[in-house]
């Protein structure tokens, strides 16, 4: 789907129609989305699942970095159309390689099918811990989207006094702290429990954010950016993780769109709450509230391991 939208995005010569082909490839990343996670979430067993969600988030991670400073350098290189064709080549080898894949999950974990009549979403979100963590991946991409993308930068150059270049360094810096620790947060979790793991890092997370209205110098703002990369990093598997613990396989897909859902809707949010607040009250205000709601947050799922021990398995 996403393949053949890209070929008429480059065919089309009206602009109305492109912005309507883009909001159509968007439904079919979504869709091939919410497969590949599952896929990774339903395959490897309970003691590998937190790995194998960090691997998936860190080829997105790189994948974006690549694709950006691929998709400029075709543009300038081999035309206005070669990017979209590249993505087409790009998604035809995905859907192929998510498709095997997903298909041997589903021959593994072969199960009787539902009623047709019986309300899956209703039973995934009655599963313990999975409204939870619909609400801990929205208020994180929130976060990411809100805070760290979108105000950062005016944060540096405002109140830290740096130029575009420091910027651009130090918004790289918080990336690569992202990077290294998402494998560091899946391996974790998968030896030591969830909600172990998920708590104290919500916790050091929200620290932090919070802390970072306090500094000006560029070394220390260097420093925290890395530092909360790395928190961000940390915890970006976890949701995904517990839930693929949570709910039976056969309802596995119904739960990882509920998830991606919610994700999809801290990322609308976040910049919009976010800004709000900023124009509002201060520059400062989105990251001290942010903090509070990882506290929040936390608290939340210390009250869901105390009340069902099983989430933190």
């Amino acid at each position: 789907m996403i393949a053949f939208i890209d070929v008429a995005s480059v065919l089309t010569s009206t602009y109305g129609v492109f912005l309507g082909l883009r909001a159509l490839s968007g439904v079919g990343w979504a869709m091939f989305a919410t497969v590949a996670t599952t896929s990774v979430v339903n395959l490897p067993a309970a003691q590998r699942r937190g790995r194998a969600v960090s691997v998936l988030l860190m080829s997105e991670t790189s994948g974006l970095l690549l694709g950006s400073a691929g998709g400029g350098w075709l543009y300038q290189g081999a035309g206005v159309a070669s990017p979209f064709v590249f993505e087409a080549a790009c998604m035809l080898v995905a859907a192929v390689t998510v498709g095997r894949w997903a298909s041997l999950a589903a021959h593994q974990s072969r199960a009787p099918r539902k009623s047709r009549d019986q309300r899956l979403l209703g039973a995934v979100l009655r599963t313990p811990g999975v409204l939870l963590m619909g609400l801990t991946n929205a208020v994180l991409i929130a976060i990411q989207t809100g805070v760290l993308v979108f105000l950062f930068p005016l944060y540096l150059v405002d109140r830290g006094g740096v130029g575009p270049e420091t910027v651009g360094f130090l918004v790289s810096l918080n990336v690569l702290g992202r990077l290294l620790a998402l494998w560091l947060g899946g391996s974790v979790s998968d030896r030591w429990g969830r909600m172990r793991v998920l708590i104290p890092g919500l916790l050091s997370y929200a620290a932090l954010l919070g802390s970072l209205t306090f500094l000006r110098h560029p070394g220390a703002l260097g420093l925290w950016s890395l530092a909360i990369g790395a928190a961000a990093g940390f915890v970006a598997a976890l949701p995904t993780a517990l839930i693929g613990d949570q709910v039976p396989p056969p309802l596995l897909g119904v739960a990882i769109g509920w998830l991606r859902m919610m994700t999809d809707s801290g990322q609308i949010l976040g910049p919009l709450v976010m800004g709000a607040l900023a124009d509002a009250v201060d520059l400062s205000t989105p990251f001290l509230f942010g903090a509070a709601l990882l506290i929040a947050t936390a608290w939340q799922c210390r009250q869901a391991r105390v009340l069902t021990g099983s989430t933190d398995e």
